[in-house]
């Protein structure tokens, strides 16, 4: 375990710097979506293509990755609703429930998981940002818009989720990756050795740029919220989502589904990972409670140092 924390120790610490530096005023807060820009445009994109173009295409096509990380996201969407949504409503339960079962992939899993296990964990990394940032994500805005007389707006929400998905430049990203895979094909020399660059500063500004968002989000907030709105929520997050993800590969894996033991441990680490810091942005944008939106967020994370610290231990 103390191995364990060594390792991880220094990817939270990021973390930490970027809250303190923001909460102190040695990062303006209007440097923040700069911080952002950075890595949403250029750093991650740059470290996605790599990741796909190295990675065997067989790998970013696993269709038993797909099933299980799919069928896990969509108990944890189910169930979340299902408790939450007399009690708050649709919309908040529904991006309440996006929170629980959409992972820090991008910002924090990518280079994480990188330095944990190598490049076998590239494969099953991709497909479940894919899945997060399309198939989870729309469910989610659209469970929101129930709330609405007739459920009018669902399909309007979808699509310009969907539209809003296509101008994100992570999914073309992978999706070149994958290309480049299947093509074999090789960047020229100088190209190359930029868009290196760019990969390789996408950890540490993405960490650092996490914690400075999470303490925008707190200085910024300044209403009440309940601990039972979002403390169990934060919870179910960093243990019943990789419990589930452990149980559903391996009952898959009993009934015969060729499913790798080492593919089933980096689903069940990008599971135990903290919740998305880019839901805090569509509660905003979607009318819900942005505050326990937050809250979720920033509670997960401060957790998981030591959750997701004790599931490598106990994965690897």
């Amino acid at each position: 375990m103390l191995s364990v924390l060594l390792i991880t120790f220094p990817f939270f610490a990021l973390v930490a710097c970027g809250f303190v530096a923001t909460w102190r005023g040695v990062l303006p807060q209007a440097a923040i979506p700069g911080l952002n820009a950075f890595v949403l445009y250029f750093a991650l994109p740059c470290m996605l293509y790599r990741f796909g173009a190295q990675t065997p295409i067989h790998q970013l096509l696993d269709i038993n990755v797909t099933l299980v990380y799919l069928c896990c996201a969509a108990l944890m969407v189910g169930v979340t609703v299902l408790l939450t949504h007399q009690r708050l409503g649709w919309n908040d339960a529904a991006f309440g429930a996006l929170v629980a079962a959409f992972p820090n992939t991008g910002f924090m899993g990518v280079p994480m998981l990188a330095a944990l296990l190598g490049a076998q964990s590239a494969g099953p990394v991709i497909v479940t940002m894919a899945i997060d940032m399309v198939v989870t994500t729309s469910a989610c805005i659209a469970l929101s818009r129930l709330d609405l007389a007739g459920g009018q707006g669902i399909w309007s929400a979808v699509r310009n989720s969907l539209r809003g998905m296509a101008s994100n430049p992570m999914p073309w990203s992978i999706l070149l990756g994958g290309l480049a895979s299947a093509m074999s094909w090789v960047l020229p020399g100088p190209v190359d050795k930029t868009v290196a660059m760019l990969a390789g500063a996408a950890s540490p500004v993405a960490l650092f740029s996490i914690g400075a968002v999470l303490a925008r989000s707190q200085m910024n907030s300044h209403e009440r919220v309940a601990t039972v709105d979002y403390v169990p929520i934060a919870l179910a997050k960093l243990i019943i989502h990789p419990l589930l993800v452990w149980a559903v590969g391996m009952a898959a894996i009993a009934l015969g589904m060729p499913l790798q033991h080492d593919t089933l441990v980096v689903l069940v680490l990008l599971a135990a990972l903290p919740s998305a810091s880019n839901v805090s942005l569509l509660t905003e944008r979607y009318g819900a409670h942005s505050g326990r939106v937050a809250r979720i967020i920033l509670v997960s994370t401060s957790l998981a140092f030591l959750s997701f610290s004790a599931a490598v231990a106990l994965m690897t």
